[in-house]
């Protein structure tokens, strides 16, 4: 591997002028397992660098805890890329947008009142540091300049959109030389006055991020920085879905065009993405235009290999275009994984939400319901639980905020749903003297919001100011339900669908080597999936687009598989299905 430098009009790669063709993937998005397969793609695409964000919310899950094992193994990852001879672009953040849940920042800092996120805030950047003291213990053996692959580390992260706070710029860059990061570093922001100008230092190379008419952003980007090589830091060749809106897809020949263009230009490139992967678990983020708008399980991002890895139409086409500008490249070895269609599986066994919820959680006892952050939990759900006694006129039940999506029990009995920006459903309560019933809401947090001006402490989950009438209701235990650990539910026999939040649990037989799949959970509503332990995501069908969760094979073995299915609303039945090929949903219109 060289070192990579620029002078005034070319990136320079051990002092010979150097064109980047990256592509961005990003590790934690991916099977630990499958992290060859994508790359050696990348490579037989005929791109020469890799690109990755690293996710600090997984790698510091609780305050000074860290995890650099398994799919977060960072080192293993440039590693990997090392030998396929690809260069790395590492984008650490501390912010890293990306669809991810909070842009990558671990939901525990909400619980610092008073700290400013992504900014000179002396406590937020004592966070940081610490966080970034442990990356990149990993990282800096790996370094161009230490013999290593990484040829360029960002400076937070499209931050014009964000903020202006040049101090904090550089401190970022302070912590990074502290952490021995002497390679390029670089911002990247929108091309536009106001974010150029908000998101860049004079003495750090930047570039230019947008997925349309490159001659006109290459334009504005030398007129702000004349002097440094073109670099599209992200050319979006596809887009990311949200929850209620249709398929994102774009056409493979205007994708490669655009790419095309590019190059004419005599710029560099990373696309975002080149394979988007998977927002496993409870990891996707959320945006907030006219009102709350969560991301998909899917990151398919309409990319060159898609969700599952498959080489896609626009793969073939952008590597016609490498061979044509630098000549042939080697033959193809790579291929599309093997799917199966496991057909369907019947969920024998069920337990309510409301039976089992004090043998998987601890409450929290608190005069008002706080939020989640609050109490120390990050992602998932938390129930609300606490006793209202007569006399009461009928009366309305009210919230100050509800984040994300509340789901309201009286006595065991759904009585409505009130869903952010989408929903508020009617829900009165009257009792007579001496009366007495148990309230439960249990609250969804379903992304926290990942880009913008709500990201932050406004966007703290749960549910705040419960009120009946103009009368606050007060005395509430809290039980956090992050859904990690599961093996205290206690099941019974189920022979159909489901009329309030409930477990239910099924067994997929495999004979042989397990393959990718995808789950259809037709006739069920909104929820998750675990599958042997590993939460695959969300689904929600009321919603759309998506369809289906994509199951890869590490996740299953040959014989019994756990299948656990947590539906939060209802279900027609208890039967679900293993089908050979996605449902994204329907293509957006242009």
């Amino acid at each position: 591997m060289g070192i990579l430098t620029y002078n005034d009009r070319n990136f320079l790669m051990d002092g010979k002028p150097y064109t980047i063709i990256s592509g961005a993937m990003h590790y934690f998005r991916i099977p630990r397992e499958y992290w060859y397969d994508r790359l050696l793609k990348l490579k037989e695409c005929g791109f020469n660098t890799v690109e990755t964000y690293t996710c600090w919310n997984l790698h510091e899950p609780r305050e000074g805890v860290f995890d650099f094992s398994g799919r977060l193994d960072i080192e293993a990852y440039i590693e990997t890329a090392a030998a396929l001879g690809l260069n790395v672009i590492l984008r650490p953040g501390p912010y890293i947008c990306a669809e991810w849940e909070f842009g990558g920042l671990p939901a525990w800092l909400l619980s610092y009142e008073g700290m400013a996120i992504r900014c000179n805030d002396g406590t937020f950047v004592s966070k940081v540091r610490r966080y970034y003291t442990e990356l990149f213990k990993y990282i800096a053996p790996h370094l161009c300049t230490h013999g290593g692959n990484v040829i360029m580390v960002q400076i937070e992260n499209e931050y014009g959109s964000y903020g202006d706070d040049k101090d904090y710029l550089r401190a970022i860059v302070e912590i990074y030389r502290e952490c021995g990061v002497d390679c390029t570093l670089f911002t990247s922001d929108g091309p536009t006055w106001f974010m150029l100008n908000g998101g860049t230092l004079p003495e750090y190379l930047c570039v230019a991020n947008f997925g349309s008419r490159p001659k006109l952003s290459f334009e504005m980007l030398t007129k702000f920085r004349p002097n440094q090589p073109s670099m599209c830091g992200e050319y979006w060749c596809g887009w990311f879905d949200h929850w209620y809106e249709e398929h994102h897809v774009r056409e493979a020949e205007e994708m490669a065009g655009l790419f095309r263009d590019m190059l004419d230009c005599g710029a560099s490139l990373n696309f975002y993405m080149f394979h988007g992967g998977t927002n496993f678990g409870f990891m996707n983020g959320a945006n907030y235009a006219e009102g709350y708008q969560p991301t998909t399980t899917s990151y398919d991002y309409n990319a060159l290999l898609s969700e599952a890895g498959d080489m896609t139409p626009a793969f073939y086409e952008v590597r016609k275009i490498i061979e044509e500008k630098y000549g042939a490249l080697p033959p193809l070895t790579s291929k599309n994984s093997e799917k199966k269609a496991y057909g369907k599986v019947t969920l024998t066994e069920k337990a309510s939400l409301l039976d089992v919820y004090k043998d998987i959680s601890e409450p929290v006892k608190t005069p008002a319901p706080k939020f989640m952050e609050q109490i120390g939990q990050g992602y998932g759900f938390a129930l609300y639980s606490t006793e209202v006694r007569g006399p009461q006129e009928e009366l309305p039940l009210r919230f100050d905020c509800v984040h994300d999506r509340a789901i309201v029990y009286v006595d065991g009995v759904m009585k409505g749903i009130v869903e952010r920006s989408r929903r508020s459903d009617e829900i009165k309560l009257g009792l007579g003297v001496g009366e007495k019933v148990r309230l439960d809401i249990l609250v969804e947090n379903m992304g926290h919001v990942n880009y913008g001006p709500k990201m932050g402490f406004s966007d703290r989950k749960g549910i705040a100011g419960v009120r009946f009438g103009q009368q606050n209701h007060y005395g509430w235990e809290m039980y956090p339900l992050e859904m990690r650990e599961l093996g205290g539910v206690k099941y019974e026999a189920c022979e159909g669908g489901v009329n309030t939040a409930s477990f239910l649990r099924g067994t997929l037989e495999i004979e042989g080597s397990p393959c990718d799949t995808f789950i259809r959970l037709d006739g069920f509503h909104h929820g998750f999936v675990a599958v042997n332990g590993f939460n695959l995501g969300r689904y929600y069908n009321d919603a759309g687009p998506q369809k289906t969760l994509y199951c890869p094979a590490p996740l299953l073995r040959e014989g019994h598989n756990e299948i656990v299915v947590f539906e939060t609303d209802s279900s027609d039945g208890n039967v679900i299905e293993f089908s050979a090929g996605p449902d994204l949903g329907s293509p957006a219109a242009d």
